[in-house]
């Protein structure tokens, strides 16, 4: 059975993905393809014990990651038995959470721990990864508004000027996911191209051997809320709404030098992943989005690992 890992990042329409993917399930379970989301990684405590934070209560003589890997095996043969041959595993949680990137501020600064304890839970059989990027201005935004949304304080401006100027980036964490999974493949999706487009994203993680269902394709879940909405929040729990800058729409956290160097790195990302990525990661990209949604996306390429390993350099391929 194909083990595909998708791993967030969050504020990336992870939501909607999986919001996708269950709503299709049984379409899906007719094309061998199956689907564990949070409610089986998180709520069903599939992957208790994984990492130290999410250890259940010793009451056997296995330790809580032993007992993970072995009750993730299992669950993977009883899958392989119902005729899955392949399986989608989505929870974007691995990396980290959006609150814990606030604190640091950094970008998920234990990707690296995190993902390498999953790969031993998965015991080597993991053969792809998937993870989405953002431009970094837009993410840190979309971040600090969800997370003020449920309750977190505002930022401060030394915390932004500090995300501004952080060293890490995308690049790093796709890095840390390649060597946390040696033998896999590390896909790369850009959050512009597919957010409201989970059934092209499915499309491409299977490589094209999929017929995208079309229920539930066109919906985009979780969206940060905008300056109307935080205002409302603020005010709703005594702070001044004032706090906030006037006007409507979305919160641009960032003053203009600031999203300038943010975008800048991004862009440094985005051309180490177009250059092939040091054979680290393949970038699937959309030039021209079908809106309709076909099964073969319009303008879809791919770069990076996948062709280095074709041919020993970078190449399109349709």
């Amino acid at each position: 059975m194909d083990i595909i890992l998708h791993i967030g990042a969050q504020r990336t329409a992870t939501t909607t993905l999986q919001s996708y993917l269950r709503a299709n399930a049984a379409a899906l379970s007719e094309q061998e393809i199956g689907f564990w989301g949070p409610i089986r990684t998180r709520n069903d405590g599939l992957l208790s014990g994984v990492l130290p934070e999410t250890r259940v209560p010793d009451t056997g003589p296995l330790g809580g990651a032993d007992r993970a890997r072995r009750r993730i095996a299992a669950r993977l043969e009883t899958t392989a038995r119902r005729g899955i041959g392949r399986l989608i595993v989505s929870d974007e949680n691995m990396l980290g959470t959006v609150r814990q990137n606030l604190r640091g501020p950094l970008l998920y600064p234990d990707a690296g721990a995190r993902l390498q304890a999953y790969a031993r839970a998965f015991d080597g059989a993991v053969g792809r990864v998937v993870l989405s990027v953002r431009a970094l201005d837009q993410y840190w935004s979309s971040a600090w508004a969800y997370a003020v949304g449920r309750g977190f304080r505002l930022p401060r401006p030394s915390e932004l000027e500090d995300m501004a100027d952080q060293p890490r980036s995308w690049q790093a964490v796709i890095e840390e996911a390649a060597a946390a999974f040696p033998g896999a493949e590390i896909q790369v999706h850009v959050h512009e191209r597919h957010a409201g487009f989970p059934e092209r994203r499915l499309w491409h993680m299977l490589d094209g051997k999929v017929e995208p269902p079309m229920r539930a394709a066109r919906g985009w879940l979780h969206r940060a809320p905008d300056l109307g909405e935080l205002r409302a929040v603020l005010a709703a729990r005594g702070e001044d709404p004032g706090q906030l800058p006037p006007g409507a729409g979305r919160w641009a956290v960032f003053d203009a030098p600031q999203a300038a160097r943010l975008r800048e790195t991004y862009a440094d990302d985005m051309f180490w992943l177009e250059a092939g990525a040091g054979g680290k990661a393949t970038l699937i990209e959309e030039e021209q989005p079908d809106q309709a949604g076909a099964n073969l996306p319009g303008g879809a390429t791919t770069r990076g690992q996948k062709d280095d390993r074709q041919d020993g350099k970078v190449a399109r391929a349709g």
